[in-house]
């Protein structure tokens, strides 16, 4: 049995805006967390209505004191199904969901991999105790990692959360910072770097990579640097933790991202010509030599299979009370025997 809809009634304030879309907007109440974009659909749909009349022009003009009654449908269920994926929570309110996740975990259903995705684990963790994103009782997908990414991934519970996250996202004020073990060390002090196009340097050995990236002319599942005024301005900031073999063939580096394109720290690496260990995409087929890093080393290399990448730490203020939250994740067993292996320590 569907449940039914619920009304909101908006009262419209001083001097307000000409559009009824605006006016709502900007007098809506903040916990019912409606977009402006989803308002808009609202009056499209007839479900918003003045004296009981439907006013569906979102260029309406309206008045102070104005009572609009919004009509909310209970959050529709979606086709994706709970699936009991164990998952490693480590945070958790009406709002929100931290996640620590494993490589080899999908985030979002989508062609060849439309199960046992994070969103399916998600789905039977929360139960019924989810108030749904966008209209349709699913967790909010803010930000993504890649499937053989560990890490850590926060996951809105709420459409107020929803919008809360997406805002900090995109006002690049969320704190992510990944360690990756590279092919080579990208040293800030190496002059090979000086001549790569967008590489920048700062203080503290740091490495700034400022380029475009969009998928590759040819291949659609890479993403690939390109000119100037095409695809999206992506940052990316790195710099050596400890570097591996001697001479040094490979390193253990610290990114930090400014922005989040698909792929980014992996191919602005790739092209800084330090490819992540067991990339298969912009990794290269780069070997180390046994005189470097030893035997134990090459065989740790060559049998790591996924991209050496984890996101290590993450932190917000929560979308609904403000609190800042800070979380870091331990490298997982993989990478750990990895640069075990690296350094000579096995």
């Amino acid at each position: 049995m569907s449940l039914p809809p619920s009304v909101l009634i908006v009262t419209i304030g001083e001097d307000p805006p000409e559009r009824l879309d605006k006016a709502l907007a900007r007098d809506v109440p903040e916990q019912a967390a409606l977009s402006r974009s989803r308002l808009a659909r609202m009056i499209a749909e007839g479900a918003v209505t003045l004296d009981g009349r439907a006013v569906t022009d979102p260029k309406a003009k309206v008045a102070e004191g104005q009572d609009y009654a919004l009509t909310l449908e209970p959050a529709a269920e979606v086709d994706t199904l709970p699936e009991d994926i164990p998952l490693t929570v480590l945070w958790e309110d009406d709002d929100l969901i931290v996640i620590d996740k494993p490589a080899g975990l999908v985030v979002h259903p989508a062609p060849g991999s439309w199960t046992g995705t994070l969103v399916n684990a998600l789905l039977h963790h929360f139960g019924g105790n989810l108030s749904g994103v966008g209209g349709e009782r699913r967790p909010g997908i803010v930000h993504r990692i890649d499937k053989e990414t560990s890490g850590l991934l926060v996951v809105a519970k709420s459409d107020r959360a929803h919008h809360g996250l997406a805002a900090q996202f995109e006002a690049h004020s969320v704190t992510r910072r990944y360690l990756a073990v590279t092919h080579g060390v990208p040293d800030a002090a190496d002059p090979r770097l000086r001549g790569v196009a967008g590489l920048g340097f700062e203080p503290g050995g740091i490495i700034v990579i400022r380029t475009h990236l969009a998928r590759h002319r040819t291949d659609r599942q890479r993403q690939a640097v390109c000119a100037e005024g095409v695809g999206r301005h992506a940052v990316t900031r790195a710099r050596v933790l400890e570097p591996f073999g001697r001479p040094p063939a490979a390193a253990l580096v610290e990114c930090w991202l400014e922005t989040g394109r698909t792929h980014q720290i992996r191919v602005h690496l790739a092209h800084a010509g330090h490819g992540l260990i067991g990339d298969p995409v912009y990794g290269g087929r780069r070997k180390l030599a046994t005189r470097a890093v030893g035997e134990a080393g090459v065989a740790a290399v060559t049998g790591f299979a996924r991209q050496a990448l984890h996101a290590a730490t993450l932190g917000f203020d929560h979308p609904v009370t403000g609190e800042r939250l800070d979380f870091v994740s331990e490298l997982p067993e993989d990478m750990t025997a990895l640069i075990a292996a690296l350094s000579g320590s096995v």
